[in-house]
């Protein structure tokens, strides 16, 4: 018989509730007095019928990003059994992520389901798609820095420190360094192109992203991976002996995909924006001003 392990999850509203919790887990839980640092709630509409049957509610609140301000709550202390109930109340507008508490430790919380909605200060890090080569407008990243600054020029920022040529090993260990001065909460990782084309390149996926998770929590940053974009293998150039091919990179797309969801990190797909648009792209890797146009259009879409 497996042992159920147990869990912690941070809360400011229904599941606060001793009429809720009865219903979700048969009994009230143990709870214990919490804040969360860095952020605010907002109310949302809930339309589950469920969900509003359970609460007696049909708006519900959620966590948005705010520097200085901070969340009263509570630490549910759950089973196995008890958080899969959670998720099941929690509509498709949350996600279930990590977050670190005001008083150091580490909990889950159910965060706004699109990972950049409630994003202020993003740090993007990953390579030479992300940093915008080929772009003489500076890629993908820099029309999400146009588009999210405008949105409130005030709190909101975006740093690209993305360097051309790295991996997800390079970027896992340069990363640390340079987030402290740019209070980030949201850490964009552009997972490129370039992990595929190393002949074990994808050995080491597991620690540079388990270690990327852990940077982004030591900042309450949350993680939020970009894949790999569509490449046309016929024309992608070789770099001092990579090998793109398109194999390689749906494999590093999928294991990608696999991590992120098995550790409940969100994982936004950069592959489709680029399929079979081969002129969209400069020398078969590398997107044009059309290809990043192409491409911050689909994460807009997908997390923006």
């Amino acid at each position: 018989m497996i042992e159920s392990r147990p869990h912690t999850l941070f809360s400011f509203g229904t599941l606060l509730d001793e009429r809720v919790q009865k219903e979700l887990f048969g009994r009230s839980v143990p709870t214990s007095p919490a804040s969360l640092a860095g952020y605010t709630t907002r109310p949302i509409q809930i339309t589950d019928e469920s969900v509003i049957a359970t609460s007696g509610l049909d708006v519900h609140l959620t966590l948005e990003r705010r520097i200085g301000a901070e969340v009263e709550g509570a630490v549910l202390h759950l089973t196995d059994a008890d958080l899969a109930a959670a998720d099941e109340y929690e509509v498709d507008d949350y996600a279930r992520r990590r977050v670190r508490l005001s008083s150091g430790e580490t909990a889950w919380a159910y965060l706004d389901a699109n990972p950049l909605r409630p994003a202020q200060r993003i740090v993007i890090v990953g390579d030479s798609i992300a940093y915008g080569r080929c772009d003489p407008q500076g890629g993908w990243a820099a029309r999400l820095a146009t588009a999210h600054i405008a949105a409130n020029e005030l709190a909101h920022r975006v740093f690209n420190l993305a360097i051309p040529g790295s991996t997800l090993v390079d970027v896992s260990e340069q990363t640390p360094a340079l987030l402290a001065p740019r209070l980030p909460d949201t850490l964009l990782v552009a997972a490129g192109i370039n992990d595929s084309a190393l002949p074990n390149g994808l050995t080491h996926l597991a620690d540079s992203l388990g270690s990327l998770a852990a940077t982004a929590l030591s900042h309450n940053a949350r993680l939020v991976v970009a894949g790999p974009t569509w490449l046309d293998e016929e024309r992608a150039p070789v770099y001092e002996g990579l090998c793109f091919t398109r194999a390689r990179a749906l494999e590093l797309r999928e294991s990608l995909r696999a991590w992120c969801d098995e550790n409940h990190v969100d994982f936004l797909d950069m592959w489709e924006p680029l399929r079979e648009r081969t002129h969209l792209l400069v020398d078969g890797l590398h997107p044009g001003a059309e290809g990043h146009e192409a491409l911050h259009q689909h994460l807009s879409a997908l997390g923006g």
